[in-house]
């Protein structure tokens, strides 16, 4: 395993992890926080770009029971204080309040990717709205499901394919980074339906491969915007997610928690 990262606050910036226990719920902390928007009660996300892209300016870590959010020029804020939610507010432009309870039902805008990659130019106006949390425990704030992977041959072929050749698993926002080698492609493309040993008893069981939306062409902290970062898999892994869906451009893989436990960076992953 190359890496462990951890994103405290939904579509902000996260941190990277020595060791992290996991549970049913995912990574210890991951997307414990979101923000909903107040005109709409929707979970605020990347996803829709137009709306919400300044949430990848932001970067969050966990910090004892609160979460510590960093802006771009260096100020902080605490989950905890008092005008933290007027604060992002101002930030990201709309009106929004920082909570780690979900709405009852909770809904996102999703941006199609098709539109992002027509015209790069502009973020798409429309979205659609879709459930949170189909694969996830209930009150979470997953996109789908708790645990997302992604293997570094899958980084590497992106990288290979794009006018640049660089490629970074941050656009993706895996929570694990898995060792593959260098020349094997999409190599979680065969995962699904696949358990998973990590460490002495993580398992977790391979339950999708994951469609890939706006976010990897957006910018995210330093790292500049990026078609490409999309543009490459439409062209090259359009593969099926799920039964229910058709083609879509991919990355990575979801699964859930068949059994908890601590793993640590180099912790060797293999089948069950």
């Amino acid at each position: 395993m190359g890496r462990l990262l951890r994103y405290p606050v939904k579509s902000m910036l996260g941190e990277e992890l020595p060791a992290v226990e996991v549970s049913e719920r995912g990574l210890s902390r991951d997307r414990r926080f979101a923000l909903t928007d107040r005109d709409t009660g929707k979970v605020a996300s990347a996803k829709h770009p137009r709306l919400w892209h300044r949430l990848l300016t932001l970067t969050a870590r966990a910090e004892g029971c609160a979460v510590r959010i960093t802006t771009p020029d260096g100020k902080e804020l605490w989950s905890t204080d008092p005008g933290v939610d007027d604060a992002l507010s101002e930030i990201v432009g709309r009106r929004v309040t920082l909570t780690d309870i979900p709405p009852h039902q909770a809904t996102l805008d999703r941006a199609d990717p098709e539109d992002v990659l027509r015209d790069d130019s502009e973020p798409p106006v429309s979205a659609r709205e879709g459930q949170l949390g189909g694969g996830s425990p209930r009150g979470t704030f997953f996109d789908y499901a708790p645990v997302h992977l992604l293997t570094t041959s899958t980084v590497a072929r992106i990288a290979a394919l794009t006018p640049a050749g660089t490629a970074e698993a941050e656009r993706y926002r895996p929570n694990i980074v898995v060792r593959t080698p260098h020349g094997s492609g999409f190599a979680e493309n065969d995962w699904t339906g696949r358990d998973l040993r990590i460490g002495a008893d993580l398992t977790l069981r391979v339950i999708a491969r994951t469609p890939r939306c706006a976010i990897p062409t957006l910018a995210h902290g330093a790292l500049p915007a990026d078609t490409a970062a999309l543009r490459v898999l439409a062209d090259h892994n359009r593969v099926t997610p799920l039964d229910s869906m058709g083609p879509q451009p991919c990355a990575g893989v979801y699964a859930q928690v068949l059994r908890p436990g601590l793993i640590r960076l180099g912790d060797p992953v293999r089948r069950a």
